[in-house]
């Protein structure tokens, strides 16, 4: 029999040689039943890492992390609640799941849709007989689409003529319900008058067949002014006043010149006029908007607005800005020197913070450098803060995103002090000479 002091330090001692048995065989924990293979298996995200690299697996079972940001959850610590897909720049309308929005729909009617449920079909219900769209149209993400012969906005009133008379009224010259400018209703057009002053609609006529911007030299971006200022516009065609020609009299006829000249010495190694930032005349470039230093060059083709983020900083402030382009301080890169090539954090705490809740990096469209997602620099219309979003659903005017006159956030154009529309083609700035 051992002395006491000798048993104390036995048991800890089998106990250590029991752990080392335990490991030799296989087994994952004393008190699991499980080898470290089966208690893997059953943790591992298939053909991925264990516990998706969130926590650690013990018997099977992923024991997952908890950090700042909140914890992480699921039988593989897949999911989290704290980077839910937005909507218009809000968390969706129901409740966050694992980074899925689930749906509000109480009554089980399934009238709240979408992926970030900002439908709501409930807004088609009409109170007074408590159908949707009163029984006289289809619901769509919360808007009536009325059948022929009824109008209002949940379908409740109808035409006093026939839906082949209202057919008949609204359809224009080329065939198409009112130009395809308009909506229809009991054969009277309206038109989309994309003009936010109100002062005329851009687009008119009883069909919605005259689209002044037709008129415009570079459409409502630097003046009121139609047919350049040198012409009358009748329903999108210009009539020129004497000494000027051309499809939107830009051309004088004191220009030695021809039009066709006169464009291709204005376009220079750019695909638009003036690179789409000037107005052409006499193959001479005016680069807009007006006393703006920033947009200048033979063709204004040097726009140095580019080199600035929506607060107005140039290049972050750790650059100088060439001809739109950002020349970065060392220790400094990307387009608007924005990134430090020093980073304080651990691989896996930056990689925590470029995780979306699927547990892709940067939504599979970049590279993760110091908890920041670096977009493709391939696909140039990748963006957002996980390079989650597609410029492309920006609204483009003349070939250029938000017609060169801001920047692109998330598929939405941010204009520049100045220029509003949705595609930031119109100058509310101060008059021009």
């Amino acid at each position: 029999q051992h002395p006491p002091a000798l048993r104390a330090m036995w048991f800890p001692m089998s106990q250590l040689v029991l752990f080392a048995v335990l490991c030799r065989s296989g087994l994952s924990h004393p008190s699991c039943q499980l080898s470290r293979a089966e208690s893997e298996l059953r943790c591992r995200v298939p053909g991925g890492k264990l516990c998706s690299d969130r926590g650690r697996c013990e018997c099977g079972v992923c024991i997952c992390q908890v950090t700042e940001s909140g914890k992480y959850y699921g039988p593989l610590c897949e999911c989290h609640d704290w980077m839910c897909e937005t909507y218009d720049g809000k968390i969706c309308a129901g409740t966050c799941q694992c980074g899925r929005c689930k749906c509000a729909n109480s009554e089980g009617n399934g009238l709240v849709y979408g992926k970030f449920c900002e439908c709501d079909d409930r807004e088609c219900i009409d109170d007074e007989t408590e159908e949707i769209c009163t029984g006289h149209g289809k619901c769509y993400c919360g808007n009536c689409y009325c059948e022929a012969g009824w109008h209002g906005d949940k379908c409740e009133f109808q035409c006093d003529i026939t839906p082949w008379e209202i057919k008949k009224r609204c359809t224009s010259p080329d065939g198409k319900i009112c130009s395809n400018r308009g909506t229809c209703v009991c054969g009277e057009c309206t038109c989309h008058d994309v003009d936010p002053t109100g002062d005329w609609g851009d687009i008119h006529g009883d069909t919605c067949e005259c689209d002044e911007r037709n008129c415009k030299a570079v459409y409502d971006r630097y003046s009121d002014d139609f047919c350049s200022g040198h012409g009358q516009c009748n329903c999108g065609r210009c009539d020129c006043k004497e000494g000027w020609t051309g499809k939107k009299c830009e051309h004088p006829h004191s220009c030695p010149l021809s039009p066709e000249e006169s464009a291709k010495k204005c376009q220079g190694n750019s695909n638009l006029s003036c690179s789409g930032r000037g107005k052409c005349e006499c193959g001479q470039c005016t680069c807009f908007p007006p006393g703006d230093n920033r947009v200048y060059g033979k063709n204004c083709e040097c726009d140095d607005r580019q080199c600035e983020n929506v607060d107005g900083d140039v290049c972050g402030g750790h650059g100088i800005c060439s001809c739109g382009r950002c020349i970065c301080q060392d220790g400094w890169f990307g387009k608007l020197c924005q990134h430090s090539r020093k980073c304080n954090m651990t691989e896996e705490e930056s990689r925590s913070l470029c995780e979306s809740a699927d547990g892709i990096v940067c939504s599979g469209k970049g590279s993760c450098h110091c908890g920041k997602c670096i977009c493709s620099p391939q696909e140039w219309y990748i963006s957002g803060d996980f390079c989650e979003c597609d410029d492309r659903d920006c609204d483009k005017h003349d070939g250029l995103i938000c017609t060169g006159n801001g920047v692109c956030s998330c598929g939405n154009c941010e204009c520049w002090e100045g220029w509003n529309g949705n595609a930031c083609e119109i100058w509310l700035g101060r008059e021009y000479p």
